[in-house]
């Protein structure tokens, strides 16, 4: 037989596109093509598996070999596709069976030994392969019993894929131990691999404690109501005052991730630079880039488009801390996603829509110095340099951050009595936020924060007090209708966690004071 199918996957941004490696030999001067839009990484294969084989006492063909990559305006990248490439020349020669290869896929980058390395993109690989058989089951009138789909995959990296449900994951060590499982050899067969053992990765004890910070009682509440309704953060405060420690213990108060959830986030981050480890399962992401970060890093970018920080965060937190040292230009690229919670990335022949449903939580400094309002008079900062730093940050953009909060310095006698100032731990905040969460998805089936306007008017209105004292700070601040309609939703929460029907006055005078910060300037 001089032509070979095998079945595999390119990684897409947490999608995995299924690519079918097509091997040809034919008779002519010797020569080894790869067509099917294949990158650098890709064509330098060719040498890569032309090594490996000959290492591993395989036959490698003296005749004309042409892989094809389809489909082929797909474009194809990293070398996953080594593993393909080289048991489609195996079979296409008859040096294992054709149709061993049948309903498999296969990847894995080769080294020149024949050993498999490690690839990104696994567990993204095996969500494509259950997803995709699980639409052809439903498109299919057939009654028989649904085929559990093989995967195949480097030893190191099929821990992470075997996480997905409904999928068979073998991996394999190096190319002769594959060739043998495949061929048949009693004592070369692959067993699949079991999903590894995990903690929660929830739990208290894998997740920074709110009961480390000390004092903030405001900040911590503040928090609390961020959590339970999903809302935007941002926090103003001197340096040393805990607003970092705060941001990073904000994953502890989080619900649980669902199973759909679990499966969504772990598949955007096993197709990114960092990876997936199976050790993060059902964590919520924490994503906290550096202000030197570009527009293309933050939102995505890249031809063709890739997910940046907002969709690598998605439902979970991302971090900006520094706020005011971002470029305004990168800054302002997030309004949109913030707003609608996806992002479309253009190019000239690429389209790519990802997921951004994360929680931003901000931090900054008052002023450059960082110590305006200080009662010691330790800031420098003329009113002109300090109206100048916070102009970095347009209207629009904060009025998108749902709740706004001074955070003031910890003073030396808070300090010393650490004992009497530590606060509640994340454990029993987090059952608070959990139930909250619970009415806000019975009553309408998502987050406080990603209410429309019309579902705002049916279920955030105050009571006659709060409508009146929202009406009268709405005036005196200002606000914009998009920043009216969040202080509702905020009272909405406060509502939800106290398990009122409806806000009341205290509840709607609570949810005005998280929005003064900026308001009163």
């Amino acid at each position: 037989m001089s032509l070979a199918v095998v079945r595999s996957r390119a990684p897409a941004a947490g999608r995995a596109p299924e690519v079918t490696v097509e091997v040809h030999l034919a008779n002519g001067l010797p020569s080894f093509s790869i067509v099917g839009l294949p990158d650098l990484e890709v064509r330098e294969s060719r040498e890569r598996v032309r090594a490996a084989l000959q290492n591993c006492g395989l036959d490698f063909p003296v005749r004309r070999i042409t892989v094809n990559l389809a489909p082929a305006d797909l474009p194809k990248e990293s070398g996953r596709f080594d593993l393909p490439i080289a048991l489609g020349i195996l079979a296409a020669s008859g040096q294992i069976p054709a149709e061993s290869l049948l309903n498999r896929e296969f990847a894995g980058e080769l080294s020149l030994t024949g050993a498999l390395r490690p690839m990104r993109g696994a567990f993204a690989m095996a969500c494509g392969t259950a997803r995709d058989l699980g639409d052809q089951h439903a498109d299919s009138a057939d009654t028989a019993p649904r085929r559990t789909p093989e995967l195949y995959l480097p030893a190191a990296s099929a821990a992470e894929a075997a996480l997905v449900p409904g999928v068979a994951v073998y991996g394999a060590p190096d190319l002769p131990s594959l060739c043998a499982h495949l061929a048949g050899v009693e004592d070369g067969r692959l067993s699949p691999v079991q999903p590894p053992p995990f903690v929660d990765a929830m739990s208290s004890a894998t997740l920074p404690d709110m009961l480390d910070v000390i004092g903030q009682r405001a900040a911590r509440r503040a928090l609390e109501v961020a959590a339970a309704g999903g809302h935007h953060v941002l926090m103003v405060g001197p340096p040393g005052a805990g607003k970092s420690m705060l941001a990073a213990r904000l994953p502890s108060l989080l619900p649980p991730m669902t199973d759909d959830e679990a499966l969504t986030s772990a598949a955007l981050l096993s197709a990114s630079a960092a990876g997936f480890s199976p050790t993060h399962w059902r964590r919520r992401p924490f994503r906290a880039p550096h202000h030197s970060s570009s527009a293309g890093a933050l939102v995505g970018g890249r031809n063709p488009p890739q997910p940046g920080e907002i969709t690598l965060a998605h439902l979970g937190v991302l971090f900006l801390d520094e706020l005011p040292e971002f470029d305004r230009h990168v800054l302002e690229t997030l309004r949109e996603p913030l707003e609608a919670g996806r992002i479309t990335i253009s190019r000239a022949a690429w389209q790519a829509d990802f997921p951004a449903a994360c929680q931003l939580v901000a931090a900054m400094n008052p002023c450059p110095c960082g110590w305006r309002g200080d009662p010691n008079g330790r800031c420098r900062c003329t009113p002109d340099i300090a109206a100048r730093y916070l102009r970095k940050l347009s209207g629009p953009l904060l009025d998108r951050i749902d709740i706004q909060i001074e955070i003031p310095a910890l003073t030396p006698a808070e300090l010393s009595a650490r004992a009497s100032t530590t606060g509640e731990a994340s454990a029993p905040i987090a059952e608070r936020v959990h139930g909250a969460r619970k009415r806000q998805l019975t009553r309408q089936g998502k987050t406080n924060r990603e209410l429309s306007g019309r579902e705002v008017d049916e279920v955030c209105r105050p009571d006659a007090a709060g409508e009146a004292l929202l009406r009268d700070a709405g005036e005196r601040f200002g606000w914009s209708a998009r920043a009216y309609y969040r202080v509702l939703k905020v009272a909405r929460t406060i509502a939800d966690l106290a398990g009122n029907d409806v806000p009341n006055g205290g509840q709607v005078a609570e949810a005005v004071q998280y929005r003064r910060v900026f308001s009163a300037r």
